[in-house]
């Protein structure tokens, strides 16, 4: 089973994703929102980081304080943060 790490991802023009979780040669970009309302702004990096790394995330999840589980975009699934702990 290959190695999992935690990252931080910052571009130099400043966009940026909480966590970037890197498991063999595969990427989950995560971002965390301390909302219950999320709109598709809300994941702008996430998209960024999905295309910068199209070959290797296919992919994002949002964590929220809302209550349901969506996708926000076509590329990115909200889940609330509590279902997850």
């Amino acid at each position: 089973m290959p190695d999992t790490e935690i990252l931080f991802w910052r571009t130099t023009k400043g966009a940026e994703v909480d966590f970037a979780i890197e498991t063999g040669r595969r990427l989950l970009p995560i971002q965390v929102k301390a909302s219950a309302r999320l709109g598709p702004a809300d994941v702008r990096h996430v998209h960024t980081f999905l295309d910068e790394y199209s070959d290797l995330a296919q992919c994002g999840l949002v964590l929220y304080d809302g209550a349901e589980t969506f996708w926000l975009t076509n590329r990115v699934l909200a889940a609330p943060w509590w279902r997850v702990v």
